[in-house]
């Protein structure tokens, strides 16, 4: 029997910005996104994050927010009313920009968390689109990636425990584009490094 072809994942690093903790009462104000590299059966080869990325500010859903999450991306709501994207154009925009960076090869969402910015991208993309071009599952959280390789319980991972090599240089300023960069930059280290004691 012929082996099954393994079809390359695309790894995309996204980050959300919002003004409180769950999609629905609360919105989803900025999305910014940028390509890490792919994995195929010979491996993993990181890309250069500021090549193609992907950034919109949103119109809120509702009136509903948290000031402490708002405050934490530093966006206007008010500004946001009346010069945010639509969230279905938006949505639309990001979807059709995923499928076209991801041409031969399946996107997957990789976040840090992922747990938080999955949630607010899967809830906009069904409740705007319809539809998720990273299917249902197709998302992968770098504090798991790190913990796994590192051999350390989840809850005793943070960015400030892991190895200095691993880390981005640039600053991680809730800027969600800014942030997507950055993280795509760990993405890709992550990917590389072969756990504690391997040679940098």
């Amino acid at each position: 029997m012929a082996a099954r072809r393994i079809k390359p994942s695309r790894y995309i690093s996204v980050d959300i910005e919002a003004d409180g903790p769950i999609p629905g009462p609360y919105s989803m104000l900025s999305i910014g996104a940028a390509v890490a590299g792919v994995q195929d059966g010979d491996g993993f080869t990181a890309a250069d994050p500021e090549e193609h990325t992907f950034y919109r500010e949103l119109r809120p859903i509702g009136e509903e927010f948290v000031p402490e999450a708002l405050a934490v991306s530093g966006l206007d709501r008010e500004r946001l009313k009346a010069e945010g994207s639509e969230p279905a154009v938006a949505l639309a925009e990001f979807s059709e920009w995923v499928r076209e960076v991801s041409a031969g090869a399946q996107p997957v969402m990789c976040g840090y968390p992922a747990s938080y910015d999955w949630t607010f991208l899967y809830w906009y993309l069904i409740r705007f689109t319809g539809a998720s071009p990273f299917g249902h599952s197709g998302c992968l959280d770098m504090k798991t990636l790190y913990a796994t390789k590192a051999g350390l319980p989840l809850r005793a991972v943070a960015k400030g425990t892991m190895p200095r090599e691993l880390l981005s240089r640039r600053r991680h300023t809730h800027h969600a584009l800014d942030d997507a960069v950055e993280q795509a930059e760990l993405f890709a280290n992550l990917m590389a490094w072969q756990g504690p004691g391997s040679p940098r």
